[in-house]
């Protein structure tokens, strides 16, 4: 009897036979849906293009996926640009708009809807719409140019659009001029909100002791030209090519995608290279032929809250005595699988009725709403070629506040803040202001020409990382959210010990995590349990990890973990001393001076002893610390407490599969005080290392890749680089083409 035919025929053969042919069905039916929904997806970077343009353009992509796009006109680059990027990038473009403008919880639910109403609250959409009908012909010839290349796009993949929009159920809607502006905005929102930061300070003032709470809040005087968040330049008496170099790290919220797309565009008069905000046209940071830049947030203050006085019921309100009517705005938010919520919004002279806080009522004026001041100087600065040029196209930039470096390929170097910052009278816009009585209105804005800069310092550096660039005696009163000095002094320290650099070696720069803060903050304790003759079995080991510590922030260390520790709850000491039960809401950047200066100094009246002070929170720190990594102090990583995930925002929420294409939980060195400035939320979004003697041995690289599409070969084929900082070269003159993709008239 054939045994073999006997089971294929038996009632559990047939089981497994059938169970056997699911199995295969359903593979295939994953197969096809994979293909349909997430291969067939993928930029095209080859082949060729029907498209709307003029001339025949191209755009060749090199080994990471970067489009060096050629084209016969500008509005054809641009056209070429919008559509590669929204090859690699649409989803991002559609989540940045609709974060912006409040219309996030129409594809992604009620859990956005708070996000929605506050986003509608600054009237991004309204603000950005009043914009475009204010803008220079050559702006928005810009935008529409890049637009219809998004549209192109569209239009030619709306069956096969990134998998995102297939896994919400929905079809992005056209791209608008008015998009690029509403994402511009976005950044400008990210870089400029104060506000919170007022109120902490106005109930501190309530709650406690003006003195000390003035003391914790430093206006923070600058230390000459030296802003930026990481931004350098390095002269050519420093260098081994006598040319100079320029480096940029931006440090913002961590994505996946990461937030910058790599591209070179060239066209009559244009030859530029470096990243762009995807959704919007040109370069944003990068080198043409003749010059370098970089930027960085300025931190300058432009927000102000006015208390109102205010009748909800009929919008009026008081200004210097006389009645005023608050314009009303009707909101509809849209909300996935519910009814719509709606919302009235109140708008002053001041701004937008934005906050409400007990009896108060609170307007918001934010530069980015004055009436006529949004333009797009970025295509200008694309093309300058020398100093003069430049600096003209920085006179028309908006904000964010941003300080931006400079270098061209004749020697020179230079620095210039930019952007509209208001001119304040009489007060700093450091807490809530009276509305009604008219004495804290702006006086318009700080003349360009007055804002701060330098040309050729005969030190040869430019070391910039977001402290106050503003002298003490400046003409206007100054207040930011300002950075401590570290990182500026550690970058120029580094650079100054040495010379003839080249581009590769500032990679050592930018990945340098020596604190000297918290290496200052060791020392002091380690003084203290010494001045004590303290011997506590419990802390003996950790003074003895403290003594001995080089002061660098590295992953596989064990004296940052304490020391980090330690700082929170001296910062919380000192803040509860000012003003109690406020500990936890005082987390300024320049708490850290503050709290510097404090230990220098230690004033009388805010503790009994302040190296008891300091060994309480030893003790509180590493009871902390043994809760969370164990008791044997030498098994203590750093890396262990500051571990980076990074998700992406709609595959990761697939069960089983999607946490295969996030990144981490990853160990992170550094801190909120070395030059690579790393948190849990936060770190260099991109390096760029700028050779001004030979642009193609130029460095740059983003935080994970190119493309936004999980199953493209550039979704993160620069996190490896990222994470050990080193990079890629800059392809400018000589471009390694692996396809090419053309674009031609229909």
């Amino acid at each position: 009897m054939d045994l073999r035919l006997h089971t294929i025929h038996s009632p559990a053969g047939r089981i497994l036979r059938y169970f056997n042919i699911a199995i295969g069905i359903a593979l295939a039916a994953a197969l096809v849906l994979v293909y349909w929904y997430a291969w067939r997806p993928l930029p095209q970077r080859s082949g060729r293009v029907a498209a709307p343009v003029a001339s025949p353009a191209l755009a060749a992509f090199d080994a990471l996926g970067v489009p060096h796009i050629r084209a016969a006109s500008l509005e054809d680059a641009l056209f070429a640009q919008g559509y590669v990027t929204a090859q690699d990038r649409l989803f991002q473009m559609d989540g940045l708009r609709r974060m912006a403008a409040g219309n996030l919880a129409e594809v992604l639910g009620p859990a956005y809807l708070e996000s929605d109403r506050g986003a509608r609250r600054l009237r991004i959409r309204r603000i950005a719409e009043a914009a475009y009908g204010t803008l220079p012909a050559a702006d928005r010839a810009a935008f529409a140019a890049y637009a219809r290349g998004v549209n192109h796009f569209i239009a030619t993949h709306g069956n096969s659009l990134p998998l995102e929009f297939a896994l919400l159920g929905y079809q992005p809607r056209p791209w608008s001029a008015v998009d690029s502006l509403i994402v511009c905005l976005y950044l400008f929102r990210d870089l400029t909100t104060t506000w919170p930061d007022e109120l902490v300070k106005r109930d501190m003032l309530a709650a406690g002791d003006r003195r000390k709470v003035e003391y914790l809040f430093p206006a923070g005087a600058g230390e000459g030209i030296q802003p930026g968040s990481n931004a350098w330049v390095v002269g050519g008496s420093r260098t081994a090519s006598g040319k100079p170099l320029l480096s940029n790290d931006m440090h913002l919220a961590y994505s996946l995608p990461g937030i910058w797309h790599m591209v070179h565009l060239r066209a009559p008069g244009l030859d530029v290279s470096g990243v762009a905000l995807p959704g919007t046209p040109g370069v944003m940071v990068g080198h043409n032929q003749s010059i370098a830049w970089g930027v960085t947030n300025l931190q300058f203050d432009a927000q102000d809250l006015y208390i109102e006085k205010f009748d909800d019921r009929t919008g009026r309100y008081l200004f210097r005595g006389r009645v005023e009517q608050a314009q009303p705005e009707h909101e509809i938010v849209r909300v996935k699988g519910q009814a719509a919520s709606e919302m009235t919004l109140w708008v002053t002279r001041h701004g937008p009725l934005f906050a409400t806080d007990g009896a108060d009522r609170m307007a918001l004026r934010w530069t980015a709403a004055e009436p006529g001041i949004i333009q797009y100087p970025f295509l200008d600065i694309d093309r300058a070629q020398d100093w003069g040029q430049f600096t003209a196209a920085l006179a028309r930039y908006p904000g964010p506040g941003q300080n931006f470096v400079y270098a061209d390929t004749a020697g020179n170097i230079g620095y210039h803040a930019a952007g509209k910052l208001p001119k304040r009278r009489g007060y700093a816009g450091d807490v809530p202001v009276d509305g009604s009585s008219g004495d804290f209105e702006w006086d318009g804005f700080i003349p360009f020409d007055q804002l701060p800069a330098v040309f050729n310092p005969p030190s040869g550096i430019i070391a910039t990382a977001n402290q106050n660039p503003f002298p003490a005696d400046y003409a206007y009163p100054v207040n930011g959210n300002f950075a401590p000095p570290w990182r500026a002094r550690q970058i120029r320290d580094l650079i100054e010990s040495r010379g003839k650099w080249r581009a590769e070696d500032l990679l050592a720069v930018q990945k340098d995590v020596y604190s000297g803060f918290n290496k200052f903050l060791a020392g002091q304790i380690v003084e203290a349990y010494g001045r004590r003759h303290a011997s506590n079995p419990d802390l003996d080991a950790v003074i003895a990890l403290l003594r001995g510590w080089s002061g660098q922030m590295a992953k596989d260390q064990a004296a940052p973990f304490p020391i980090t520790l330690a700082y929170q709850y001296v910062r919380t000491a000192a803040a509860e001393s000012a003003a109690p039960s406020s500990g936890q809401r005082y987390q300024i950047p320049l708490a850290q001076a503050a709290i510097e200066k404090l230990l220098r100094d230690r004033p009388a009246g805010w503790f009994r002893d302040y190296d008891e002070m300091l060994l309480r929170a030893l003790a509180d720190a590493v009871e902390e610390a043994r809760r969370m990594q164990g008791p044997d102090v030498k098994r203590w990583q750093y890396g262990n407490y500051l571990r980076v995930a990074i998700n992406n925002p709609v595959i990761h929420q697939i069960p089983l599969l999607g946490t295969y294409f996030d990144i981490g939980p990853v160990p992170m060195s550094g801190a909120s005080s070395t030059v690579k400035q790393t948190t849990r939320s936060m770190g260099p979004s991109m390096r760029m290392n700028a050779d001004l003697a030979d642009w193609d041995r130029s460095l740059l690289n983003v935080l994970a890749g190119q493309s936004g599409q999980a199953l493209s070969s550039h979704y993160r084929d620069q996190w490896k680089a990222y994470y050990d900082a080193t990079s890629f070269p800059m392809q400018y003159r000589r471009v390694e083409a692996k396809s090419t993709l053309e674009f031609g008239p229909q």
